[in-house]
């Protein structure tokens, strides 16, 4: 018998539909009282906006604007109806983009994703999710005081440790990227450690392709269930299964609208074309409007052999700028132009995201007449200090890189 976490998940659509609109309108209010929002949403009438056909006539915030507002009025851009000091956390994602936690039981919405990935009062999760900085990791531990669960804060790195904790506090469950998973099951078969006590994984951060998700299996792993969540907004949508067997898409929140645009447009497309991925977040602290994550997918219709009844979409199809994930962490073409100011001696770069998932690699190819060890270097240097991650540095001949304007080219392949 499949368990939901409340009555929410399996509601008629109608009446979802209806409690989402009829709340929309405060919504708007509510975030208009912000000095950001006051000035996006000039001379809208809250009161209006109480349909999707009216949501799609306001204008789309991007994250890839985040940096620039934040600039302008630190630390949120004006984004935020609580004050930061009223706040529990404030994080720094690299950019730099500030990302607010307020005080509200799991405020990020995680105990759905977790609940549906099998996680109940009393198990122990190995939460292999950064503290550092970034808030993923608090977002699993929110969600683990709502559902009972006790955590290990392991954090990422330190593999040998990973391991010993795994096979002397068996934990029930591990949460994290699905790489850095890879890398303890292959740490421990090296040692020959056991730590088979972890039969249940929720995995986010990364795309999760269909070889990596049944190398886990075969590894020892047998339910891996991903979740689609970003630092802006917390849980967007998960994946589910019933009777062991995963159910097609994932299932969105029940504190979002979601839309399918035109990347960039502000337009919505017809269900079932792929397009990017807008979200409203009915969130008191930090309340977003047709917010686009970059991020593309698609609907997917009817509803999910589970029995939850929201909307699911296809999982993520990829990026619609060129801001790309590394290891779980986002790389944007600003950071590349910024290591460039930073040596004169290079003409162009292009950031070349190669490899197969779980092994990423990150090579900046650089036109420069210098092709000395000592600049590359300090170039490669300069690149972790800015994106927080290693890489590699390529010189290479004056006119080579393609005139196409593209500053990060991702090529990964995700089958």
């Amino acid at each position: 018998m499949i368990e939901y976490l409340d009555a929410l998940e399996t509601r008629t659509p109608q009446s979802r539909e209806q409690a989402l609109m009829q709340r929309l309108p405060l919504l708007i209010a509510q975030a208009q009282t912000a000095a950001g929002w006051a000035t996006i949403l000039k001379e809208v009438s809250a009161n209006d906006i109480n349909s999707r056909q009216a949501l799609a006539q306001l204008p789309v915030t991007r994250k890839s604007d985040l940096k620039t507002l934040q600039q302008q009025q630190l630390p949120f851009g004006g984004l935020t109806t609580t004050p930061p000091r009223s706040l529990t956390r404030i994080f720094m994602s690299p950019g730099p983009i500030f990302d607010p936690e307020g005080k509200s039981p799991d405020w990020w919405r995680f105990a759905r994703p977790m609940y549906a990935a099998g996680l109940r009062s009393g198990d122990l999760i190995q939460n292999c999710f950064s503290y550092h900085f970034t808030p993923a990791a608090f977002m699993v531990e929110s969600a683990a005081a709502r559902l009972g669960c006790t955590v290990i804060p392991a954090g990422i790195g330190q593999t040998e440790m990973q391991v010993q904790a795994i096979a002397e506090l068996r934990p029930d469950a591990y949460i994290g990227t699905p790489s850095f998973l890879k890398i303890i099951l292959e740490k421990a078969a090296d040692s020959g450690t056991d730590i088979s006590s972890i039969k249940k994984a929720l995995v986010g951060a990364e795309a999760l392709p269909p070889s990596l998700r049944q190398w886990l299996k075969d590894h020892g792993v047998p339910h891996v269930l991903q979740m689609y969540a970003s630092a802006d907004i917390g849980n967007i949508a998960y994946e589910t299964m019933s009777d062991g067997v995963l159910n097609p898409g994932m299932v969105l929140d029940e504190e979002i609208i979601l839309e399918i645009v035109r990347p960039g447009t502000g337009d919505p497309v017809a269900e079932g074309e792929v397009g990017e991925i807008v979200v409203t977040s009915f969130n008191p602290d930090y309340p977003l409007i047709r917010f686009a994550t970059g991020d593309m997918s698609a609907i997917l219709p009817g509803i999910s052999p589970c029995g939850r009844t929201n909307q699911r979409i296809k999982g993520w199809m990829g990026r619609a700028d060129q801001t790309t994930k590394v290891k779980g962490m986002f790389v944007h073409p600003s950071q590349i132009a910024e290591v460039v100011k930073r040596h004169p001696q290079v003409q162009k770069a292009r950031l070349v995201v190669s490899g197969e998932m779980a092994n990423d690699v990150m090579t900046l190819h650089c036109e420069t007449p210098d092709h000395s060890d000592v600049l590359q270097a300090s170039i490669i240097a300069t690149l972790r200090d800015v994106t927080k991650l290693r890489g590699e540095v390529l010189f290479v001949a004056a006119g080579s890189l393609p005139n196409d304007g593209k500053v990060i080219d991702d090529t990964r392949r995700y089958e």
